[in-house]
């Protein structure tokens, strides 16, 4: 597996009838990926981990500002990495201070499925920044959003039609959605959600890169078709292992069937069930074997930092 990548990948797969390379890889001449905003070239995030699996993801101008789940001033990696939790992570006051200083013109919450260490603030959360004035808009699973969580935006006095995406109907897999500048597309996570509806990633398409936040999940092949549909440069990919997702090894395989350039390790160092700091350096370590071309972007807890794809 040394050195596979989507760039590898693209460049072994057949132009033959129907695409099918023998290691699986569809051709670029049948299957068109989404256009890009930008032209090819380098772009650079800003990216800062707030906790878990939650993460901010900015342009360096912040005026595109996108959240990754929505757990802060209640994430208990802080308590568990016995990091101090920054002063704008510790209400939601404090956080939509945080945020309008930023002066954004456009902030999306990506909400990948409904577990408490991702959407444990949520509703707080949204009705937080919206209560400034900011244009903020969440997005999730279609049937989540207009379904399981329907009554919940209401009994926290938010209006589904306004706060969701696409007039409160979210998106589903393939599906796109639209908030400022930001385009985001639903993938799949092979995961669970307490009721019922599927579990989710997506691509976020930001300041001229892309960005693949997998949420959680276990590995699965169709991560090749991910990255072939896409091209995702940045992968926000769960590392912490335990009971319920995938740990390094896996998440470096993933960055390798992605073909991202830059990796993120995330949702660990939470809770005790998922390894702690360690999963960073271990993730590090399988991804210099198993993915050579990607460069793992290791934070620190509350650490923001400019990568550059």
């Amino acid at each position: 597996m040394t050195g596979l990548g989507r760039r590898s990948l693209l460049k072994t797969a057949t132009a033959a009838a129907g695409g099918l390379a023998l290691g699986g890889t569809l051709s670029t001449t049948t299957l068109a990926a989404p256009a890009r905003e930008a032209a090819a070239g380098s772009s650079t995030l800003n990216v800062r981990w707030i906790g878990g699996g939650v993460v901010e993801v900015a342009t360096p101008d912040n005026k595109q500002v996108a959240y990754v789940d929505a757990w802060v001033w209640n994430n208990a990696a802080y308590s568990v990495l016995k990091v101090d939790r920054p002063s704008e992570f510790a209400s939601a006051a404090a956080f939509a201070s945080y945020v309008v200083a930023k002066s954004p013109d456009a902030v999306l919450v990506l909400l990948t499925h409904d577990h408490g260490d991702h959407m444990g603030d949520y509703f707080e959360l949204l009705k937080a920044l919206s209560g400034t004035g900011l244009n903020v808009k969440t997005t999730g699973q279609s049937d989540l959003m207009r379904g399981g969580l329907a009554q919940k935006f209401k009994d926290n006095g938010l209006d589904p039609a306004q706060v969701v995406v696409n007039g409160g109907a979210g998106q589903n897999f393939g599906g796109m959605a639209q908030q400022g500048a930001m385009r985001a597309w639903l993938v799949p996570a092979v995961h669970s959600n307490l009721l019922g509806f599927p579990s989710a990633g997506f691509i976020l398409d930001i300041g001229g890169a892309r960005v693949y936040a997998s949420g959680d999940t276990d590995l699965y092949g169709d991560l090749r078709l991910v990255g072939d549909r896409y091209h995702p440069d940045l992968a926000l990919v769960c590392a912490g292992g335990g009971p319920y997702t995938m740990g390094p090894r896996d998440a470096a395989m993933a960055c390798a069937l992605t073909g991202v350039s830059q990796a993120v390790p995330i949702h660990y160092g939470h809770n005790a069930q998922v390894l702690g700091a360690e999963a960073g350096a271990e993730f590090k370590l399988a991804l210099s074997e198993i993915s050579p071309a990607t460069t793992a972007q290791v934070l620190n807890l509350a650490e923001s930092r400019t990568i550059t794809v």
